[in-house]
């Protein structure tokens, strides 16, 4: 199984998508995977702002066009995977998109969609934080009106009364259409304020930080069904083969969620956002197959990263940043700190509001202030490690979220005065569900409440305290600076990576492996030239020297990311475009929140910073000083490129490509890394590749993507299932990673690692790789080889990779698949299991070994000799 990532939308919609199936086939793809497909707010470019589950996005064709999508993709054999986003709706402009927040607005508690959503009734009611100004200037200023319209989607009640505010449109609470302005608008069940109240006022759950974005209360079985129900019919009519599950973190029960989706579904194929610490294990109590792939992706990168570069480094931030070696930690901490005192300080401030509640009604718990609380808290939610301790209420808390949680409380305890430690203490308690207070224990559901609450208050500081602020600060390295990375891993040895690779595919044989994906800061390709760096510090640091005078007046966390970037994106064709440069080191100097933010954006600052980059790219010394960086360095780039791309399409379960990354792409961070694939390019390119051997590093990576992926598509239960074992390969080199994958090693991979160091030691000279017994063929250049030592002198004359299928006689001249597989009829989807248990293995037989198709013969590419140019 391998996956092809699309961003549907305005630019892709599902017919032409579908126009791509000859194409992606060809590729080797096996299965679409979907970005949201629900219908989303009016403008949405991503789709995880749904505001209507029973409705598949009119943008992108509707039901038709989905169907239409589907019945084309099953012909050729491939699947669909969606993405699903539990968390969270949209609240569009106008509100009115989303039927389910009008009415809760309009109706209050008496609205069919009220418990749909997390909110606090504190009597103003639900926050709508988007005023310009405060509301006594907007209300003076006559901005809001009371009008009579006509709301789309309701026509058949006739124009009713709606409060106005430039493009945004309310509901009136019935009664209060004949008030004066100011008194409906204080009379609503919704309270309308300037968008700055929000970081301290907020009374609802949202995603992250973002207001438009409003928590769901996906573990409620009505609220589940109903937002759930159109996905799982198309599921069981078969246009949908599995799920995508987005930020489960956020989720009340991630668990229960889980389980509740994988009965539904009769044990779907269901893979999950969870962003893992490095020392952090998937929950084995989660019916999933694995991760979306970022356990994976930062584990990839970082076996290319060259850990002699650490010194030069670090010595290079910390004399631009002032940043200490080895601080990383300390970053983090005061990132997160923060966070919960300016954009979540509602958040953490409603946790500490409920378990002051909590502690004022128990006699034994009282005498802690909301105070004591609030700080206690907010100290235990920075130190914190992960995205959340998995506690169930009215379960007894794993003994893994009892040690995070108590390393949390040693941590926290540091930086709280002696007299709190016992508020702290009994925090800890209360966060664990543990029964403390009196013996006629009260507020049971607030307890459990808190518990649910406090793990995903953890996770939105985790996420926007560290991978949102903390990784744009830390500019040691920034190419390890990616979601769910670990930056504080400087290179990873094949020894290290064997074992971790070995247990995955022995405990999540279908989990997934990525290289971008749409959340990437980095798209793979700026991450290999950026990571490259450090197999040559020295010269980058010399080559900073120079060209410090030209940034000097820059603060130096936006100085080195600006360096850094310049040289991930830079090309055999020069710089990228002036204005996506600018604009992402705008957008990334308010993601550092050091000088310039979101909130706060200081615009003569943000002039400066454009202003520089312009003068930079005008200037010819600078301008040579990095064409002669590009030269020095390109060898070595192109050999990370490819090598990373061949790890990431063999080593684990299933392979996803995101869209046009099999060739080379510079994204950056989003919006960049959304716009649209030119697959009239990338299919002209695979025309050409049919005839003659690749000339250009795009063409390189694009043909190793596509031989591994017809290689996956052919011997799939060598790749994803019970059989798809893996197997360290014995090597005299350091500088390559060396494995077999499938049960009678019927796959080889040999990839080379920090070739700059391998060259300078002449390391592949004389060393050697031991392949099993057998016949093999290198499915990259159509080279045969026997089993036993083989010299990689020969194995990488002519890319930095190879990827080798045993092959009998019979088949040495047929083992390579140059055309995709004739179209069979669709499997009938088996009906839905009784039983959770073993459904994920029954699942992988189901859809792998049991249609395993025979090699079909046919001819084998030329024989690719000789190296190519490496740019």
């Amino acid at each position: 199984m391998s996956t092809y990532r699309l961003q549907l939308g305005p630019d892709l919609s599902f017919d032409q998508a579908a126009a791509q199936l000859d194409y992606l086939d060809d590729l080797g793809i096996t299965d679409l995977y979907l970005s949201p497909i629900l219908q989303a707010a009016p403008g949405s470019t991503h789709g995880y702002d749904v505001v209507d589950h029973t409705r598949i996005s009119d943008v992108m064709g509707g039901r038709a066009g989905f169907e239409r999508l589907t019945r084309a993709a099953h012909k050729r054999q491939m699947g669909i995977i969606v993405d699903v986003v539990p968390n969270h709706m949209g609240v569009p402009t106008p509100i009115y998109h989303n039927k389910a927040v009008w009415s809760v607005l309009k109706y209050g508690a008496h609205s069919p969609y009220a418990r749909w959503f997390d909110g606090t009734d504190d009597g103003d009611g639900i926050l709508m934080p988007f005023l310009g100004a405060r509301i006594g200037t907007v209300l003076a200023n006559h901005e809001i009106t009371l009008e009579d319209r006509v709301i789309p989607g309701l026509e058949d009640e006739g124009a009713q009364p709606v409060l106005v505010y430039y493009d945004h449109v309310f509901p009136v609470r019935a009664g209060t259409e004949n008030l004066p302005v100011e008194l409906c608008v204080a009379q609503q069940y919704y309270r309308l304020a300037y968008w700055k109240v929000a970081a301290e006022e907020l009374n609802f759950r949202r995603f992250f930080d973002v207001d438009t974005l409003l928590a769901v209360r996906v573990e409620d079985p009505e609220v589940f069904h109903a937002t759930h129900g159109l996905l799982l019919e198309l599921y069981q009519q078969g246009c949908i083969d599995g799920f995508r599950i987005d930020h489960p973190d956020g989720l009340a029960d991630p668990r229960g969620y889980m389980r509740r989706l994988y009965t539904a579904t009769g044990g779907a194929w269901i893979t999950a956002e969870k962003i893992l610490e490095a020392d952090e294990q998937m929950q084995a109590d989660w019916p999933v197959a694995g991760t979306t792939g970022y356990d994976a992706a930062w584990r990839i990168g970082a076996l290319y990263c060259d850990p002699n570069g650490y010194g030069e480094l670090a010595t290079i931030a910390h004399t631009i940043t002032g940043d200490i070696p080895g601080s990383l930690d300390e970053v983090i901490g005061e990132a997160k700190r923060e966070i919960t005192t300016t954009s979540l300080f509602a958040e953490v401030h409603r946790i500490a509001s409920m378990a002051y509640q909590i502690c004022r009604d128990d006699i034994m718990l009282r005498d802690h202030t909301q105070g004591w609380i609030a700080r206690c808290l907010a100290e235990l939610v920075i130190a914190f490690p992960r995205y959340r301790a998995y506690v169930v209420p009215g379960e007894p808390a794993p003994d893994e979220a009892v040690e995070l949680v108590t390393a949390a409380a040693t941590k926290a305890r540091l930086r709280l005065d002696p007299e709190l430690h016992d508020t702290l203490d009994l925090v800890v308690d209360l966060v664990l569900g543990r029964q403390v207070g009196s013996e006629q224990r009260v507020q049971r559901a607030q307890r459990e409440e808190l518990v649910v609450r406090f793990q995903q208050v953890c996770g939105a500081v985790t996420a926007k305290g560290v991978e949102d602020t903390a990784f744009y600060r830390w500019t040691h390295l920034l190419s390890l600076n990616e979601v769910g990375g670990s930056p504080a891993t400087w290179g990873l040895t094949p020894d290290e990576f064997h074992p971790w690779c070995a247990q995955m595919a022995a405990t999540w044989p279908a989990t997934m492996t990525c290289g971008t994906t749409h959340d990437s800061k980095r798209s793979e390709d700026v991450r290999a030239r950026m990571t490259v760096i450090s197999q040559y510090a020295s010269e980058w640091r010399a080559l900073l020297t120079k060209l410090h005078p030209y940034t000097s007046q820059l603060e130096g966390h936006t100085e080195n990311l600006l360096w850094q970037t310049l040289a991930g994106t830079w090309t055999s064709a020069g710089p990228m475009e002036i204005e996506r440069f600018s604009d992402y080191m705008i957008k990334a100097s308010r993601e550092q929140k050091l000088w310039t933010s979101w909130t706060n954006p200081d615009a003569a600052s943000e002039g400066v910073l454009a202003m520089t980059i312009g003068d930079l790219y005008a200037d010819d010394d600078v301008m040579g000083a990095f064409a002669d960086w590009f030269d020095i360095t390109s060898e070595a780039a192109r050999a990370s490129i490819l090598s990373r791309k061949a790890v990431q399409l063999t080593c684990l379960g299933v392979a996803d490509c995101y869209q046009s990354c099999e060739t080379v792409q510079n994204y950056l961070v989003d919006p960049d890394n959304r716009h649209p694939a030119d697959f009239a390019a990338l299919a002209k390119m695979g025309r050409e590749l049919a005839d003659r051997p690749p000339v250009s590093l795009a063409e390189e990576k694009y043909h190793i993507t596509r031989a591994i992926l017809r290689l996956r598509r052919r011997r799939p239960a060598v790749f994803v299932g019970p059989h798809a074992s893996y197997r360290p390969l014995p090597s005299s080199s350091g500088h390559v990673t060396s494995y077999s994958r499938g049960a009678g090693d019927e796959v080889v991979v040999i990839a080379s690692r920090l070739t700059r160091s391998a060259e300078q030691v002449d390391d592949y000279l004389g060393n050697t790789v031991v392949l099993p017994e057998g016949q093999w063929f290198d499915v990259l250049t159509a080279q045969e080889y026997p089993g036993g030592p083989v010299e990689l002198t020969r194995l990488l004359e002519r890319f930095p990779c190879a990827v080798l299928e045993e092959v009998s006689d019979a088949e040495r001249t047929t083992s390579i698949r140059a055309v995709g597989q004739p179209p069979q009829p669709k499997p009938v989807r088996p009906a839905p299991a009784a039983e959770t248990e073993g459904g994920l293995l029954s699942w992988l037989t189901r859809r792998f070994v049991n249609r395993e198709e025979e090699r079909t013969p046919v001819q084998p590419p030329k024989r690719i000799d000789g190296p190519a140019d490496a740019r």
